[in-house]
């Protein structure tokens, strides 16, 4: 497996020479400034390129994430130059030898989180996924038509109990730790904006999104084929409909369903253990083994969840997913490839949404991906796979 880091570009104020002293060796980063649905320029990924080796041993190994633009999402229009804008990224991604590009179909926003500091027992914070503070975004900040039927009954009474104590500030304190989980420098909602943005998707269903992300599929997996670049879906996150918006990449028969859109090696999945996890009805060790040959990419992180919804990122080798499990899925998989004779066998993984530990909170990092928790994860899991592949020998 390929320890990688999640590094989002310059200002990031974790730099390349700590993350090499982290003992990965790929860099998962993406060029955050270019606009939706514009072309990366061969310029810009090479600079950012030269920007990852500034690490020793360092090297750019994954895409996350080539974006997809919200008009493809919602299927509207003529898309024809934003599909070709697409390719051609692809294109200039290849050229420089990068070929894992993850990305996602989620409408409109992505990773969703209520909470950005979460108290741990022993010091520390965590993100997490408060139902009843996202209802009340939903029923009472936002007064979106139709909300209450989306929530069970004692989410909603303890949504209106909170708005009804939350001052402004805990309420704009809302908004802003369920905007942060949109990347880079892409623009924030308030309130009026995400109404505006939300009528924009009036209609959408779960057949719609999926009729939109299987003509995308079908315009781009080719190109990535011809390419030999491994586009991989990343799930929903949380695995649930959010604020009226469906989402289709929340379970197994889901991630079936994309996958059998294009029988290709370059239409495959990035296996996020947290947000699968934090479904009710999904086990990420047996979605880990259903699609083991089309993993291209891995997120492994751990959730704990609780009866109304609600989940908090926990300790990667805590929480409901059997970490050892997972990762012993993963290796079977690479012994299979290296088997084949395949040169592409290694899964790049990260360690994702690290808890907030020590002095992390000295550094403005992007939240859920600080220094020191992060690194604690990545040595756990780096201290599994040696296990286990001691044991295979």
């Amino acid at each position: 497996m390929i320890e990688c880091w999640r590094w989002f570009g310059p200002a990031d104020p974790i730099r390349p020479f700590e993350i090499a002293q982290t003992g990965a060796t790929g860099v998962v980063t993406a060029l955050h400034d270019i606009p939706y649905g514009e072309v990366w320029p061969a310029e810009a990924i090479a600079r950012r390129q030269a920007e990852a080796s500034q690490g020793p041993g360092l090297t750019w190994e994954v895409v996350e994430s080539l974006p997809v633009h919200e008009g493809i999402k919602r299927g509207e229009g003529d898309l024809s130059r934003l599909f070709a804008n697409y390719r051609q990224s692809l294109a200039n991604l290849a050229a420089a030898g990068v070929r894992t590009v993850c990305y996602n179909f989620m409408p409109l926003i992505d990773w969703t989180r209520t909470d950005l500091a979460a108290p741990l027992p022993r010091g520390g914070t965590a993100l997490r996924f408060e139902a009843a503070k996202m209802a009340a975004l939903d029923i009472h900040m936002l007064g979106r038509a139709g909300a209450e039927a989306d929530w069970p009954e004692d989410v909603r009474a303890r949504a209106r109990s909170w708005f009804d104590a939350a001052s402004l500030s805990e309420q704009d304190e809302l908004m802003a730790a369920v905007m942060a989980g949109l990347p880079g420098a892409y623009d924030r909602y308030d309130i009026a904006g995400l109404r505006l943005a939300l009528e924009r998707w009036t209609g959408a269903d779960r057949t719609s999104l999926r009729a939109a992300f299987a003509r995308f599929l079908a315009e781009v997996v080719p190109a990535a084929e011809d390419l030999g670049v491994r586009l991989c879906v990343h799930p929903d996150d949380p695995p649930r409909n959010l604020l009226g918006l469906p989402r289709v990449v929340s379970s197994g028969d889901d991630i079936a369903w994309v996958l059998a859109q294009a029988e290709s090696p370059a239409n495959g999945l990035t296996l996020c253990a947290g947000s699968l996890g934090a479904g009710p009805a999904n086990d990420p060790v047996a979605i880990a083994a259903a699609f083991a040959s089309r993993i291209a990419f891995a997120h492994l992180r751990n959730v704990s969840k609780e009866p109304d919804g609600s989940f908090q990122e926990a300790e990667h080798l805590g929480g409901d997913t059997d970490m050892v499990a997972l990762i012993d899925v993963l290796l079977a998989e690479e012994a299979s490839r290296r088997a084949a004779g395949r040169a592409d066998h290694a899964i790049p993984f990260r360690p994702d949404h690290g808890h907030h530990l020590l002095d992390d909170d000295t550094r403005r990092t992007h939240p859920g991906y600080p220094l020191a928790g992060r690194l604690r994860g990545l040595a756990e899991l780096r201290g599994v796979a040696k296990a286990l592949n001691r044991v295979r020998a």
